[in-house]
C-alpha cells in the first residue's frame, strides 16, 4: 500500500435511504456524502494523489483562508499501488501528478477503520465510493462505518464484477486509518516535532 495522504472530513450519520443496519456513518473517501472539510483544490496545496502531505498543511490552509475545521474527523489514506480497470479486467500501475509535490507524512500511530473502493474515472481527485454513494452496502457486507473488513475482499469484490457498470472506473483500493485527535490536535504535534528537530 502508498501513502496517499490525509484529509480532514465532517462524517455523516448514516443516512435513512442507506437500508441496511449494519451501517452506523459513512467513513467513505468520496466526498459526496461525509464531505471534505472545504472545496480545497482551487488552493493547489494538495498533493500529486489529491490529498495532503501531513495535517499541518490542513491547518495552515485553514488559518490563511478562514476555513472551518469545527466538527471535522482527521483521516489518513494509504492506496493499492495497481487500479483496477472493470472494462478490460486488469490490473494497472497509475502515479501521482508529477506537478504536484508528494511527501506524505505517515503518522505516529494511525488505526485501520477498513477499506474502501473508489472510482477515478477523471483519474485526479476521488470520485464516488459505491458502497455508500450508490447503496451496495445493502447488498455487500460493511462494517458500521460503510468500510470493507479486508483488503481480499475488496479485490474480490472487484474482480467478481459486482460493481462493473456502477460507477465509471477504474477503481482503486483505499485503506483508511483514523489518526489520534482533531485536525488541529494533529498539527500542534506535529509542529511541536518540527521545532523539536530545529533546535
Amino acid at each position: 500500500m502508498i501513502p496517499v495522504g490525509y484529509m480532514a472530513k465532517r462524517v455523516s450519520l448514516h443516512p435513512d435511504w442507506l437500508q441496511t443496519e449494519r451501517v452506523m456513518d459513512i467513513y467513505s473517501v468520496s466526498n459526496c456524502i461525509s464531505k471534505d472539510f472545504a472545496d480545497y483544490i482551487p488552493y493547489w496545496k494538495h498533493n500529486g494523489y489529491w490529498f495532503f502531505d501531513s495535517p499541518l498543511i490542513i491547518q495552515q490552509l485553514a488559518q490563511e483562508h478562514s476555513l472551518d475545521l469545527s466538527g471535522t474527523t482527521l483521516f489518513y489514506y494509504e492506496v493499492h499501488e495497481l487500479e483496477f480497470d472493470e472494462a478490460e479486467k486488469e490490473w494497472l500501475e497509475f502515479e501521482p501528478e508529477a506537478s504536484f509535490t508528494t511527501k506524505v507524512v505517515v503518522p505516529a500511530k494511525k488505526v485501520l477503520i477498513g477499506y474502501d473502493l473508489v472510482s477515478f474515472s477523471v483519474g485526479t481527485n476521488p470520485g464516488c465510493s459505491p458502497l455508500s454513494c450508490n447503496h451496495l452496502a445493502r447488498e455487500v457486507k460493511t462494517n458500521p462505518h460503510c468500510l470493507l473488513d479486508s483488503f481480499e475482499q475488496a479485490r474480490q469484490l472487484l474482480e467478481s464484477e459486482k460493481f462493473k457498470g456502477v460507477e465509471p472506473g477504474p477503481y482503486r483500493i483505499f485503506a483508511v486509518y483514523s489518526v489520534e485527535g482533531q485536525v488541529h490536535e494533529e498539527a500542534m504535534n506535529m509542529t511541536a516535532v518540527h521545532t523539536k528537530d530545529i533546535h
